[in-house]
């Protein structure tokens, strides 16, 4: 696969994972855009702690809807970011699962995010990493 490919099949995973959530979980998301680029800007790192590049494979960018407010809208559209880099070093080290597999799943890990979930709770029911 090339670099563009890589974009172009991380995207396309990624767009149906979010066509493929069950209702009303599709209208709720309706707003959140979907970036995918090759690697997280240095800030994003900077500002998880995150050293190495390669342990950032997504990141949900934006106010989970438990905490948004109408009186107070967010300046920013809710945004799941995709890192094509991370997330192929990511699959090319797992061997038994497939790109599309991989992608569907950070997808949904951030959208948990974008439903107000943490890491530590999404851990508690959530076993592709063991």
């Amino acid at each position: 696969m090339d670099g563009a490919t890589d974009i172009d099949d991380i995207t396309r995973y990624a767009e149906a994972a979010l066509k493929g959530l069950p209702q009303p979980f599709r209208d709720i998301c309706a707003d959140v855009v979907l970036q995918v680029t090759d690697w997280p800007e240095p800030e994003m790192l900077s500002e998880l702690g995150i050293e190495d590049r390669l342990d950032l494979t997504g990141l949900y960018d934006g106010i989970p809807v438990t905490q948004k407010s109408n009186v107070d809208p967010s300046p920013f559209p809710d945004t799941v970011w995709l890192f094509a880099q991370p997330i192929l070093d990511e699959w090319r080290t797992r061997k038994n699962d497939t790109l599309e597999d991989l992608v569907q799943h950070i997808v949904v890990h951030e959208i948990a995010h974008h439903f107000g979930w943490t890491d530590d709770e999404i851990a508690q029911i959530d076993r592709w990493w063991e």
